[in-house]
């Protein structure tokens, strides 16, 4: 049954459809992209099947989200965000701003995927200028990687998935983008000790800092 808070408010409504269990979530790893019922499962581990498959269902008769099947040879049916489902990438850009003041070490148990990490990437990429540098993130996720790029420009900071050339090419674990980024990582001392590879222009890699807005 669908819950209803009986006022006519946008807040109310909006907070009736986002603020069950799991579906804010689901909406963010479609903002990852267009996502198998079975990839959701693996990103989403302690959401049960039922539970998954319901959230899925409203956001579809909501118009939120959407299915559709992929060309052969895959043919597998994949949920995508709507129209009404990319218009809520600024409530989690801001949702995501707000809660890095409640987050420090992870718990025990924590799960990270790489692919959070390039959508963190979005979410804190500043929007005035910023240093014209580039780089290449390479994240290893099972048997592929998650790769994106960066750049800095007039126009704020680019995160793309589209392959171009950087000043610098990094292959590193997740937390350790995020300490990069943030700043709260010596880059320098961490690649001497081999945390990370990395190729290019490193002496850039003590700015990238400034491409982002990473502020508990």
């Amino acid at each position: 049954m669908e819950f209803r808070y009986r006022q006519f408010c946008p807040v109310a409504r909006a907070v009736e459809i986002l603020a069950e269990r799991w579906t804010l979530l689901i909406l963010r790893e479609l903002l990852a992209g267009p996502q198998r019922f079975s990839d959701l499962r693996r990103r989403l581990p302690d959401v049960s099947s039922s539970v998954l498959s319901t959230r899925l269902e409203r956001l579809e008769e909501k118009g939120i989200v959407s299915r559709r099947e992929l060309d052969p040879p895959a043919g597998s049916m994949v949920y995508e965000l709507a129209e009404s489902g990319l218009a809520v990438r600024p409530v989690l850009t801001e949702l995501a701003r707000w809660g890095l003041r409640f987050m420090t070490l992870p718990l025990p148990g924590d799960h990270l995927e790489p692919s959070w990490v390039r959508l963190g990437a979005e979410f804190f990429a500043r929007e005035d200028a910023t240093p014209e540098i580039s780089a290449e993130f390479r994240l290893p996720d099972g048997s592929r990687d998650e790769v994106f790029y960066v750049r800095g420009g007039d126009d704020g900071t680019q995160v793309s998935l589209d392959p171009h050339a950087t000043d610098v090419q990094l292959k590193l674990a997740p937390m350790m983008v995020l300490g990069l980024l943030s700043g709260s990582m010596d880059p320098t001392a961490e690649l001497k000790k081999g945390s990370f590879e990395a190729s290019g222009k490193i002496e850039v890699l003590p700015r990238l800092p400034e491409l982002f807005v990473i502020q508990p």
